[in-house]
């Protein structure tokens, strides 16, 4: 009887734990407050008399990115960090500008799965599936044209037309965060040692410090 008893509380636990990993609401909104020294997961709320359009909105999605770099490249984020009203409500929106041949390179999302659109241009895209399969799952998208990363996978955009592209992604948190894995790689601080990367790619020592001098 006993056994039965702790099995139904760790189910309870387990569910409890499910449901309320994104509660629902218990109030309008909760426009984030940066200045709070309150400490939670995600932002605390400011005092919602105090809240005002400004705090719903964001101008400038219409505004093209500077893509002259060497990725040839611009996120222009809308997440809770541009527009406070997203806190708690577990989305946000990104538009991508790319160059010819500009490329959004491999990373992953670890909050968010994203659904993409192409206003502008085509795009060549693509996810990597867990291992041990680590299959390559990848399109050619078009104007118009949607696809999917799924929540934590690696990930890539490539505009390999002559022409400038856009594109525009829904994300399924107000901070879905980005790990781009040459950066987190080879850029991290402090460096990984050059005996792991060495043996992980299988390369020797010199190649290593190549790649981590790039970045």
């Amino acid at each position: 009887m006993a056994s039965h008893i702790m099995i139904l509380s760790l189910l309870a636990i387990t569910c409890s734990l499910a449901i309320g990993f994104e509660p629902s609401p218990l109030q309008d909104f909760c426009v984030a407050d940066p200045a709070s020294s309150a400490r939670v997961n995600g932002l605390a709320c400011m005092d919602s008399k105090l809240a005002q359009a400004g705090h719903f909105s964001f101008a400038g999605l219409h505004v093209p990115g500077n893509t002259s770099n060497p990725l040839g490249s611009r996120v222009t984020p809308v997440t809770v960090g541009q527009l406070p009203g997203l806190n708690t409500l577990g989305i946000s929106i990104a538009r991508i500008d790319y160059a010819p041949q500009g490329v959004i390179p491999p990373h992953t999302h670890p909050r968010a799965s994203e659904i993409l659109t192409v206003l502008e241009g085509s795009l060549q895209v693509g996810f990597v599936t867990s291992n041990p399969d680590n299959r390559l799952i990848t399109k050619d998208l078009r104007k118009g044209d949607v696809f999917v990363f799924p929540v934590g996978l690696p990930h890539f955009q490539w505009n390999m037309a002559g022409g400038k592209a856009v594109s525009l992604s829904a994300l399924s948190s107000q901070n879905p965060g980005v790990n781009t894995i040459a950066n987190a790689v080879f850029g991290s601080n402090p460096g990984i040692a050059d005996d792991v990367l060495a043996k992980a790619f299988q390369v020797d020592k010199t190649t290593i410090d190549h790649l981590q001098a790039q970045f």
